[in-house]
């Protein structure tokens, strides 16, 4: 059974068609604004798009196209929607807070309590029974709130940055928990981890200004973006324009020489890919053998780890802390980006 959608919404310049398998986990990545909530708002019957269609096997959840006009209400669709913040009913306790589904779906008290029982146990929360929100940290109320969503027997579970209001001890618990629940079912997640897109995602689907930029199996779309948005999440630099014999070549008529994809011939559309370690910084103009050496103004200075993410031009490079102080780097400074042309990828965009 699976789960297509195709939607149109002109106000917020959206414009997206996805499918998801019966048991298939894809992850939204995209900047703010790029039209991930609108997408879950839509799916999940908060939003009417001006036109399209969307179905879970053979249920319809809308039908929009030409004369149709199917809206099957939110409570009706089997889609649950997990948000950043727990929302769980402040005056029933974790049990009362996850029999809720069932007994709304018409299952006796005591089916659905049994029900919330197995599910809290399943995320780790059987002893949390008892408690009220109140009483709970912020992973531990995530974790029955992810009970309460499983336990409404979801066709479809909509995660929308599970892990964001979590702290960096909780979010790793909660991540390898999804994991494990998730397998053998159906859901997308909106995410900006990179982590989670590894571990959760079978799929990645980027999203910028209303459209599907890039999509494919979440490694190769992270290990080879086409979009500056994957690049970024994946920490590479992305240069975009048309492949020539000299490399790739930007509007702006900068041209980066690398490495070239077989697949890929002079006059398309191509990028120019590679990490900010394979980025060397000079204060004046260099002559030695590599090909790409750009002048670039400092934007920001970053303490990454051990080294200093430097950036400029809209490109990165990964130095040491003392090789930005013998440099004397800050902000506002006009430097020297070089990069040997073998440490670029070119491939198509």
């Amino acid at each position: 059974m699976t789960f297509l959608l195709d939607a149109t919404l002109a106000a917020r310049n959206f414009e997206v068609s996805l499918s998801l398998g019966p048991a298939e986990t894809i992850a939204i990545l995209g900047p703010n604004g790029a039209g991930k909530s609108t997408l879950f708002a839509i799916i999940s019957g908060l939003l009417r798009p001006d036109t399209g269609k969307a179905v879970i096997g053979e249920k319809v959840l809308f039908d929009l196209a030409g004369d149709k006009n199917v809206w099957r209400a939110p409570h009706t669709r089997g889609t649950v929607l997990l948000a950043q913040d727990a929302l769980l009913f402040p005056h029933l306790n974790a049990l009362d807070n996850v029999a809720f589904g069932p007994r709304s779906a018409g299952a006796s008290p005591a089916a659905a309590r049994e029900t919330a029982m197995h599910w809290l146990a399943e995320v780790d929360a059987g002893d949390l029974a008892s408690r009220r929100p109140g009483q709970l940290s912020g992973g531990q109320a995530q974790r029955v709130a992810v009970a309460r969503a499983l336990a409404a027997d979801p066709e479809l579970l909509l995660l929308d940055e599970p892990m964001a209001a979590l702290d960096i001890h909780a979010a790793p618990l909660l991540r390898r928990l999804l994991k494990r629940v998730l397998a053998g079912r159906r859901a997308i997640i909106i995410t900006h981890d990179i982590l989670d897109a590894l571990m959760l995602a079978d799929r990645v689907i980027v999203l910028e200004d209303g459209r599907i930029s890039e999509a494919g199996p979440t490694r190769e779309v992270l290990e080879k973006p086409r979009s500056r948005f994957a690049a970024g999440l994946a920490g590479l630099n992305l240069v975009a324009g048309t492949v020539s014999e000299a490399g790739v070549t930007t509007a702006e008529g900068m041209v980066v020489a690398g490495h070239r994809d077989d697949t890929i011939e002079a006059g398309q559309d191509g990028v120019a890919v590679f990490p900010p370690s394979a980025v060397s910084v000079f204060l004046t103009q260099e002559h030695g053998s590599p090909r790409n050496s750009f002048h670039v103004r400092i934007t920001d200075l970053e303490p990454r780890g051990d080294q200093i993410r430097v950036h400029a031009g809209g490109l990165s490079a990964d130095i040491t802390p003392a090789a930005s102080a013998d440099l004397g780097l800050t902000p506002g400074m006009t430097v020297y980006f070089v990069i040997k042309a073998a440490a670029i990828a070119v491939y198509p965009a």
